[in-house]
């Protein structure tokens, strides 16, 4: 379904330096799978999703969708940021219905499609409601059944519940674990936090400080619905933990330079669950 071969990004930045933000990345999502990308800030996961998703173009190698080059944005690849991008004039039932309206579908139609989809996020009771009236939660699912509603064949998620408090985030991953469960979408989710790649995906892709490669490859086999303690999970993100510390030590040496000090000891289990949120 999605196909990296080689793909390499650079950018220049104000004072002329120009540096690279990907190199030599390649990898595959199959039909229906759930794929993370995990890695330290600055490491590249957003340029390389935006690159899937048409926002940006390759500088080396090529990205292919659906056996078709991408070039620019395409109705098969939907994008879920993190910041919602709710339209606060409208209500929840006109958000969702929004890309249809804008398909020209006639308003019967649209909005029994956009209804079916706020069901499928649980907010059938707010449907009438205005943005600012929902809590962060409630608009993140706003934005999944803003996407889903247009049936794209791939859904591109970019940390959409990164700003959002533990037990809010707990409790979307069991929604979006549900509906991928229910629509077998392809999905290509980048995140920071460990346990919530390995509670949601088939397999986790670790990528490397600046420039970002592919490091490392994770297969998640627990079986679905996911529990939090269930020791395959637990056993996985200790293996991704061991990981990615080192790319973030280089991280924290490259910010701080002369005034690193962290001293090289290992990181305890819990701080392994959420590493690298707030880097």
């Amino acid at each position: 379904m999605i196909r990296v071969e080689g793909v390499g990004k650079s950018f220049a930045q104000r004072d002329g330096v120009v540096y690279t933000a990907l190199e030599d990345i390649s990898f595959e999502v199959g039909r229906g799978e759930f794929v993370s990308i995990l890695g330290p800030s600055g490491c590249g996961k957003s340029t390389l999703l935006n690159l899937v998703a048409g926002l940006e173009r390759t500088d080396r190698g090529r990205v292919v969708a659906g056996g078709k080059e991408i070039s620019a944005p395409g109705p098969d690849r939907i994008v879920v940021f993190q910041d919602h991008a709710l339209f606060p004039w409208l209500t929840v039932l006109e958000n969702v219905a929004f890309g249809l309206k804008q398909k020209g579908m006639k308003k019967k139609e649209r909005r029994e499609r956009a209804m079916e989809q706020i069901r499928t996020v649980h907010l059938s009771k707010f449907a009438d409601r205005y943005p600012h009236e929902l809590s962060g939660g409630m608009k993140q699912r706003v934005a999944i059944a803003r996407a889903l509603v247009m049936d794209p064949e791939i859904l591109l998620m970019d940390e959409p519940f990164a700003a959002l408090d533990e037990q809010t985030r707990l409790l979307l991953h069991k929604e979006l674990e549900q509906i991928w469960m229910h629509t077998r979408k392809t999905i290509l989710f980048i995140t920071h936090n460990i346990r919530e790649a390995v509670m949601l995906s088939d397999r986790v892709l670790v990528m490397s400080t600046r420039p970002g490669r592919i490091k490392k490859e994770y297969r998640v086999q627990a079986a679905r619905p996911r529990e939090p303690d269930d020791s395959v999970l637990r056993h996985i993100e200790s293996r991704i933990m061991e990981s990615l510390a080192a790319e973030l030590e280089k991280v924290a040496k490259e910010e701080y330079g002369s005034d690193y000090g962290l001293e090289n000891r290992a990181l305890s289990h819990p701080a392994a669950a959420h590493l690298g949120d707030g880097i």
